[in-house]
């Protein structure tokens, strides 16, 4: 991998896809290209076959999918599972037609069974039913790393799949009809604090556990799959920690300096019981995590201030 080798960041916009592009240009990689969704619509075949046929890049990372929490994935199922398909399937099918011979394919720890024993394997893939509540989006998910798979096996190419675990950071989703649960706390416990420290609802009882990866630490994982060939097709990316729901409340209770009361909504559904992510894959290959869960949410509520402005159409 050279520093000029042509690499294309599908959603290079988003918070995964921009946290890579700066990665890399901090790294030295000086031809990285990148089109919005108004340039490039990736759920046109055509547009992307041509627009590979023209740009030429020698490596495709895919960052783009339609992404969202427990209430976007019920209210939009077939949105969350065609979309995500026909982008990633015209990626992917597009890269194999142009001779791409490496592509980076990100997913979601959700692919993996509800019930699965913890920590999350990947051989866990495909043994049993998915948590119902977003199962739309991770057989959509599925299908592109078996579509990868398919392909380094048919075709001998060096098409690898990384499973993140929960991702948060700069450039988040802080939007509390699609966001997910560490950017809508920040949000919930920002906007309470302002409002005389008002008492701060949260779905379901606590009791969950979660792992969470600050995405510069992904975007770090990435740029080492770039530069290393992987020997296996599916990898898990993560801290291989976790906490409970509770206690990420709390913290990010204490990082906003909200003082008021968090309430339980316990009609509310609590999702997957537990995910955390088995990573003695990529720590065997000399990947770790940098960024502790702490530092990562001050991180993440000292740019929601720096960019409030943005977050006010969304109203509690």
């Amino acid at each position: 991998m050279n520093k000029d080798t042509k690499i294309y960041i599908a959603g290079h916009r988003g918070m995964v896809g921009s946290a890579v592009w700066r990665t890399l240009e901090k790294k030295g990689y000086t031809n990285l290209i990148g089109r919005s969704s108004k340039e490039l619509d990736l759920k046109n075949q055509e547009a992307v076959l041509d627009f590979y046929h023209i740009e030429k890049p020698e490596v495709v990372i895919d960052a783009a999918a339609k992404v969202g929490g427990i209430l976007a994935n019920n209210n939009f199922p077939y949105q969350f599972l065609m979309e995500n398909m026909q982008i990633q399937n015209n990626l992917i099918d597009s890269a194999l037609k142009s001779g791409i011979d490496k592509f980076i394919f990100l997913g979601s720890s959700c692919i993996y069974p509800k019930f699965a024993p913890q920590p999350l394997k990947e051989e866990y893939l495909l043994t049993d039913s998915l948590e119902p509540t977003n199962e739309w989006y991770a057989i959509a998910k599925i299908t592109g790393v078996k579509a990868c798979q398919a392909i380094r096996k048919q075709f001998q190419k060096d098409y690898v799949s990384l499973m993140p675990t929960n991702l948060y950071g700069t450039h988040d989703n802080f939007d509390l009809k699609s966001s997910h649960v560490l950017p809508a706390m920040i949000r919930k416990f920002h906007e309470a604090k302002n409002n005389n420290h008002s008492d701060v609802v949260l779905w379901g009882s606590g009791t969950p556990m979660r792992e969470f990866l600050f995405v510069d630490d992904m975007a770090e994982a990435v740029v080492y799959a770039l530069e290393n060939k992987l020997p296996e097709y599916l990898y898990n990316i993560g801290t291989g920690e976790d906490l409970t729901i509770k206690e990420l409340a709390e913290t990010i209770q204490e990082v906003t300096g909200h003082q008021g009361t968090i309430v339980w909504d316990a009609d509310k559904p609590d999702g997957t019981p537990r995910k955390l992510m088995d990573i003695s894959k990529m720590h065997n290959l000399g990947w770790k995590h940098k960024v502790d869960l702490k530092q990562g949410i001050e991180k993440t509520y000292t740019w929601f201030l720096e960019n409030i402005e943005n977050f006010k159409e969304v109203k509690l």
